[in-house]
């Protein structure tokens, strides 16, 4: 049953809205997916907060008219799933893990920063770690030296303290001899 003139308009809405605030869209053919693998994926896309449907290729065409995403409207047809998504990584990456496990998903194109990529294009945008991967290898290179200073005063402090603990017991042997004489 198709939709009426004002679903199609709200489609229209929605897909528009996450197109105004999205880095990256991806296309990918899903015929043959079984219902079950369809979930999964959807489920892979809601965890990596990426806005996931089976849309209308026409809708999306009004949807990303006058963006970025305009020169991806060539790309639009056959059966298509869209992944729309802020994150400039997520929304490849996605598609890109799901269909290395399912030959039924084919990449087909995407866009980011207004350039239209192709599927090998999309796969290299899909191998760029994630902001939050990006982020903790940040963040482990600046403790890095914090640890090593940490680490070197730690060993500092033992060599100190192990000395002294020594010292009075050889001292007391000598006053014990001095004792004796």
């Amino acid at each position: 049953m198709g939709l009426n003139l004002d679903e199609k308009k709200a489609v229209v809405a929605e897909v528009s809205v996450k197109v105004a605030s999205a880095q990256t869209i991806v296309l990918a053919v899903y015929s043959g997916l079984a219902v079950g693998d369809l979930t999964r994926l959807r489920a892979q896309a809601r965890k990596s907060g990426v806005y996931l449907r089976v849309l209308k290729n026409t809708l999306v065409r009004r949807a990303v008219a006058d963006t970025q995403f305009a020169a991806l409207a060539e790309h639009m047809s056959g059966a298509l799933i869209y992944s729309i998504s802020e994150d400039p990584v997520a929304a490849a990456k996605v598609l890109s893990d799901f269909a290395k496990t399912n030959d039924k998903l084919v990449l087909k194109a995407g866009c980011y920063s207004g350039n239209v990529l192709d599927k090998a294009g999309v796969q290299a945008l899909a191998s760029i770690p994630s902001r939050e991967e990006l982020l903790a290898r940040l963040i482990g290179v600046m403790q890095a030296p914090v640890s090593s200073f940490a680490r070197a005063l730690a060993a500092l402090a033992e060599q100190r303290t192990a000395p002294a603990a020594e010292a009075p017991a050889e001292a007391a042997p000598a006053e014990a001899a001095s004792a004796e004489a």
